[in-house]
């Protein structure tokens, strides 16, 4: 294989609809300045999140705590895998103060993985929800937490501040999650939404999954119809972007109408709002989510 032939079979040609602008809007540099004044971290960046432009430019980013180092190596991720070091406590106040001076109405905040760490960092967690609705009372709060190692105790600290939002996802579909995830657990996944309705029925649950590593199509909705089983609400669904060479490969580029077909099919089957497309993340208007759940556990008259 030539060199040509394999950089393409690394990094094949995106299609036209996967396209996006670079960011370097005012307010997009703006957020990146407070970010690093603030010592934050966003899982936007780590992550080479495609919408960050479009997201930083309407004044909203997922905030990643517990540091940049995570403890596990999932096959499609680009976030950094080593040994963490500490644990930052100050951390929950300087991303209420953010909050406060961007005046968010809507924050989302995930982790990497710190198996490290007793409660896999279920504390500081808990820690920012209750800082944030200290200095931003009007602010909605999502979490995108990691499975805890399967610790409901873990689970319970952070459903037990309430979070308006819990979000865990489930990633991919079962038969492939073992080559996704090797050191999660595609049962513990939906075992963790589960407990959460359990702990807390009045918090609206959420899980996503990213396709194109894989699986099939029967696949994907066998893994949304174990979603609804454990009463997931909300749903994201979107296209496998390969990180480096390191990482899993694409195995295809799934076209617009067949993620407007999952959408549907999302719908059929009970969620109170699903977020289907090429460049869809877990955080992708994550408020718009929000009130979709919201509308559903109190319509209007």
């Amino acid at each position: 294989m030539t060199d040509r032939n394999r950089n393409a079979a690394l990094r094949p040609k995106l299609p036209d609809w996967l396209k996006v602008t670079m960011p370097g809007s005012p307010r997009y540099l703006e957020l990146k300045q407070l970010m690093r004044g603030q010592q934050l971290h966003t899982v936007c960046e780590e992550a080479h999140c495609p919408n960050i432009g479009e997201c930083w430019d309407r004044g909203a980013a997922t905030f990643m705590i517990l540091g940049e180092i995570c403890t596990r190596r999932c096959h499609y991720c680009a976030v950094t895998t080593g040994r963490p070091q500490g644990l930052d406590l100050q951390e929950p106040a300087r991303l209420a103060e953010t909050v406060k001076r961007m005046g968010l109405r809507y924050c989302v905040i995930t982790s990497v993985n710190r198996d490290d760490l007793a409660d896999g960092g279920a504390f500081i967690f808990a820690a920012c929800i209750n800082r944030i609705r200290a200095e931003s009372p009007e602010c909605k709060i999502e979490v995108l937490i990691p499975d805890f190692a399967g610790s409901r105790d873990a689970l319970a600290q952070v459903m037990d501040a309430r979070p308006d939002v819990l979000n865990h996802n489930i990633e991919s579909t079962r038969r492939i999650f073992p080559r996704v995830r090797p050191k999660g657990d595609y049962r513990r996944s939906l075992e963790l939404l589960a407990q959460a309705r359990e702990l807390a029925p009045g918090v609206a649950t959420k899980s996503g999954i990213i396709v194109g590593m894989g699986e099939t199509m029967p696949e994907i909705v066998a893994t949304l119809r174990d979603l609804r089983e454990v009463d997931c609400d909300l749903l994201t669904i979107g296209q496998y972007l390969r990180p480096s060479a390191k990482h899993i490969a694409i195995d295809r580029f799934y076209h617009p109408d067949e993620f407007a077909e999952l959408e549907r099919i999302g719908r059929e089957l009970g969620f109170k709002h699903v977020a289907s497309g090429p460049l869809v993340r877990s955080s992708y208007h994550a408020d718009e989510q929000h009130d979709a759940a919201a509308r559903s556990r109190h319509p209007a008259p």
